[in-house]
């Protein structure tokens, strides 16, 4: 297996590219390393979903930021959810990770974005970190990986925007 670092340019894209384009990718947390097989893309004005669609407030800031930082949120109470900053700066956009296939410690399917963040223990702590710079955090991808095709879905737990087909799945890795 051939890996390369994730670098800022490929965040500073196309939310809905980097959606798509994550599939496949390895994310590395502290002990934790799995294939991304499931995403979500949430732009900026052109998108009712997206936290961001009224503009900044101090929840949303992070996604007017340059892409590569990580966005971490805390939803009804009980889970929080990972996004990794997309777009240059002042154009906001994230993609929430929401299916991750684990390789280590050990493997597991984690399904949901709460899932993953409770398994990894990631918690508002991990907001706003800058995934292309830090040691402990950052995505790889595998120069061998062949590109497989995807599925395309509305977006679940919306009530705007549902038309969009930014959900994106690939089959759990093996």
């Amino acid at each position: 297996m051939s890996l390369r670092r994730l670098e800022r340019d490929f965040f500073e894209q196309n939310t809905v590219e980097v959606a798509q384009n994550l599939l496949g990718k390895i994310m590395v947390f502290q002990n934790f390393k799995g294939i991304i097989f499931e995403t979500e893309a949430y732009r900026g004005n052109d998108d009712p979903a997206s936290h961001a669609h009224r503009g900044s407030t101090p929840r949303t800031q992070v996604m007017f930021e340059r892409g590569g930082i990580s966005y971490v949120y805390f939803i009804y109470g009980m889970y929080h959810c990972l996004n990794f900053v997309t777009e240059r700066e002042g154009a906001p956009g994230a993609v929430l990770i929401r299916g991750l296939q684990l390789l280590e410690p050990e493997p597991k399917v984690l399904e949901g974005p709460g899932k993953i963040c409770r398994h990894l223990f990631l918690t508002k702590e991990h907001h706003g970190i800058d995934v292309v710079q830090s040691d402990s955090f950052y995505l790889l991808e595998d120069l061998d990986f062949k590109k497989i095709e995807y599925a395309s879905t509305s977006r679940t737990g919306i009530q705007k925007g549902k038309e969009k087909l930014w959900r994106f799945v690939i089959d759990v890795p093996k």
